[in-house]
């Protein structure tokens, strides 16, 4: 992996503790030390009470260009333990040598525990760079990775000058603070629950709800899906995880963002935010969006990843989160993610239009349903205008609707509803499975559709698909 930067070498050793924190299943704190010994002088720790460190996750490290840029030596200083182990070991890793080349590790001397049992580590360096630099980054990265919503793991960013005393603080970040969830909450739980909160505080610009836009919880609508790879010998295994959310806000709220017509791409790899690929603009410009009622006129890299609608719903704001992770680390070699990301994404949309009746209509349902009222008129003209009480009071029975209710609003409101409540049912099924009405639910898109579909499903033997 190459490291372009100081704060890049920070930000990768801050993960690799999230990651040993996340494995161990209990309760760990992440501590990120940042102490200023002059004004290009900054000392750092960052330490993790999660499993102990195999030092797999160092050996791959490119610096080679901070190194030589002198921001930093090359020198990482590791002390581990394992909950098994009897001592804390102590290593030196020399970084300046290239990959190809067998880098200098060296043991120190070991410390006993004593018998007493727990796990951790903490990586130790020194490099030039200014700790404001640093401490903005670090921040925006500890805010940004809270969104993950991870349980057990509470992170403290300690920041001290040297040349001013009593400049110490402290800075503690908890998940979801408001609304804990159990250590065995599931990744994509946790996080359907960090992208709520993410989207409540208007994208982390307030420390807490905004009450003025989401005074109840209905005002959010949430979908998620799940897609990964084999796990073998060969693989770790790959997991994608999607969330999407679709926040509906009144027009006259002081709130209300006027970017609702776009959509801001999070995305996580291996429970850290980093920007989406070329390739992953790509795969999402595939999706059929329009099965949902959306139309995607643009796919933006602006650092992020922005899709741009062409008819969003009214009012409404649409976030989505990514997430790619793998089941073991260290990491092993497996398929690219972009094999995953349109199914995950595929299976979001498709649990929030399941869980959420009335939402995401695809441009066909919402066609068909634009002339459900003069057909319920008609057919309720047909009923009341009979002269058959016998035939009048089959068709009521079967609208479960009594004699008190029965007249001419109720009898089109009720055949209206239930008109629309079939268009939705099959606009909920799967393409393959529309046979009973093709002309009303397939459109001249199919084949294109399924065209590309096939592009992006070749070589994906080995998937899973999880619904």
């Amino acid at each position: 992996m190459e490291i372009s930067s100081a704060s890049n070498l920070c930000l990768h050793l801050i993960s690799c503790a999230f990651q040993r924190c996340r494995l161990s299943q209990q309760l760990c704190r992440i501590s990120a030390v940042l102490k200023s010994l002059s004004p290009s002088i900054l000392q750092i720790s960052i330490s993790d009470t999660g499993i102990g460190s195999c030092l797999e996750e160092f050996q791959d490290l490119n610096c080679s260009s901070i190194i030589d840029a002198e921001f930093w030596d090359g020198i990482l200083s590791v002390k581990t333990t394992a909950i098994c182990d009897d001592e804390i070991y102590h290593y030196h890793l020399n970084l300046r040598k290239n990959i190809s080349n067998s880098r200098t590790l060296t043991r120190l001397p070991s410390n006993p525990k004593n018998g007493l049992k727990f796990s951790g580590t903490e990586v130790y360096l020194c490099i030039s760079e200014s700790i404001d630099v640093l401490v903005s980054e670090i921040n925006h990265f500890f805010q940004k990775i809270m969104i993950l919503n991870i349980p057990n793991i509470a992170i403290e960013l300690v920041t001290e000058r040297e040349d001013i005393p009593g400049s110490r603080c402290e800075n503690v970040f908890l998940a979801n603070k408001s609304n804990p969830g159990p250590l065995s909450t599931s990744n994509v739980e946790c996080l359907k629950s960090g992208l709520e909160d993410y989207v409540l505080r208007h994208g982390n610009s307030l420390t807490q709800k905004c009450n003025t836009c989401f005074a109840t919880s209905e005002r959010l609508k949430v979908g998620s899906g799940i897609a990964c790879s084999t796990e073998n010998h060969k693989s770790s295994g790959l997991m994608m995880e999607v969330v999407v959310i679709i926040s509906e806000l009144e027009s006259k709220c002081p709130c209300f963002r006027e970017c609702s017509s776009k959509t801001e791409v999070l995305y996580f790899k291996d429970f850290t935010p980093c920007s989406n690929s070329h390739s992953t603009l790509n795969v999402l410009s595939t999706i059929d969006w329009q099965s949902y009622g959306l139309t995607l006129e643009n796919v933006v890299d602006q650092g992020v990843c922005v899709l741009e609608w062409g008819d969003s719903p009214s009012h409404s704001q649409i976030d989505m989160v990514l997430h790619c992770y793998h089941k073991q680390y260290p990491m092993h070699k497996t398929q690219p993610e972009q094999h995953l990301i349109k199914k995950a994404v595929t299976a979001a949309l498709n649990n929030l239009k399941e869980t959420h009746p009335g939402i995401l209509r695809s441009a066909h349902a919402l066609k068909i349903c634009s002339h459900a009222p003069d057909l319920a008129r008609s057919i309720a003209g047909l009923i009341l205008s009979s002269n058959d009480p016998d035939f009048q009071g089959e068709c009521f029975s079967l609208l479960g609707l009594e004699s008190r209710e029965i007249g001419a609003n109720a009898v089109e409101d009720c055949i209206q509803e239930k008109i629309v409540s079939v268009i939705e049912m099959n606009d909920r099924k799967p393409r393959q499975r529309n046979v009973v009405a093709p002309s009303l639910f397939e459109d001249d898109c199919d084949q294109d559709s399924n065209y590309q579909d096939k592009e992006y499903e070749e070589g994906e033997d080995g998937f899973i698909y999880l619904d």
